[in-house]
């Protein structure tokens, strides 16, 4: 099955007092182009992390954030008691040496103290804690999997629709291309009836009428289309990682329809020729999805 480029996945996963998050998306890229955003207590791991994206992601322009989210009241940052009341003995001795007054609100000064209100404690990413995180990249990264098969499943839909689409219009050029042949004729013996005096040699009329007409075949054209048509379901059923090919076989239609149009000299021939280039586009358009 065909996979798209496009997906979104996410993944939370409890550990002790704090939540997990993971959050993947991607967008069509010609190459990978993984940027991270990771928390620092992960960051270590960044690389490890960068290895499991594109081992299993391969091609698209992906952002990826790690990031932890901690109970509040267990996360408040804790007061330096001992510190404070230390900065309050010290500023209360110097406002009775120097013979200043004591500030009036005394909890505002002291909070505002050095390291009265700041963390000094170092968390180190515990063996436990990565298994916790590396579970939640895993399932981030598998719902975004998830997601590009189903966007894939909605464009091998489109797909067979516009290459149907395509078959359809073929066959019928079949009917204005058989009958074309007479209306060149006659309309070039008609041409020549009505230059008073000319007199023309009718095999030779009908050799330059062959080739005029062989300039103007199609047949080879129709058949290399059929088979890039046959080609392009056959890819298709190969499976992901065929964006690329997909796009190269579409290309090589569109000749062949440019071509066959350049032929088109009638008009029925030439408007069934711009539908097929406006179902082609469409395809075109849509696979630079196609992983």
């Amino acid at each position: 099955m065909i996979q798209s480029m496009t997906g979104y996945g996410k993944a939370v996963v409890a550990f002790n007092d704090k939540k997990i998050s993971a959050e993947i998306k991607s967008l069509n890229s010609k190459q990978l182009d993984l940027q991270t955003r990771i928390a620092p207590l992960y960051r270590e791991k960044e690389m490890e992390i960068r290895q499991m994206i594109a081992s299993v992601l391969e091609r698209g322009k992906v952002e990826f954030a790690l990031w932890i989210e901690k109970d509040a009241s267990i996360d408040a940052t804790p007061v330096n008691v001992a510190l404070m009341e230390n900065y309050y003995q010290q500023l209360k001795n110097v406002a009775q040496k120097v013979g200043i007054p004591e500030p009036e609100d005394w909890m505002y000064t002291l909070t505002r103290m050095p390291d009265v209100m700041t963390k000094t404690e170092q968390v180190v990413l515990s063996d436990e804690e990565w298994v916790a995180a590396r579970q939640t990249v895993e399932q981030a990264i598998n719902a975004l999997v998830d997601f590009r098969k189903q966007e894939g499943a909605a464009l091998e839909r489109k797909f067979a629709e516009k290459i149907d689409n395509i078959e359809r219009l073929l066959a019928e050029i079949e009917p204005y291309e058989k009958s074309r042949v007479e209306k060149i004729r006659q309309r070039i013996v008609d041409g020549l009836q009505q230059i008073p005096g000319v007199e023309y040699d009718k095999n030779r009329l009908e050799q330059e009428l062959i080739y005029y007409i062989e300039k103007l075949d199609i047949s080879e054209e129709k058949q290399r289309l059929t088979n890039h048509l046959k080609y392009f379901r056959e890819t298709m059923r190969d499976g992901h990682g065929q964006g690329k090919k997909l796009g190269f076989i579409a290309q090589e239609m569109g000749r062949e329809i440019n071509t066959t149009g350049s032929k088109s000299n009638q008009a029925e021939m030439q408007n069934i020729v711009v539908q097929m280039k406006d179902e082609l586009e469409q395809i075109k358009e849509q696979v630079l999805n196609a992983l």
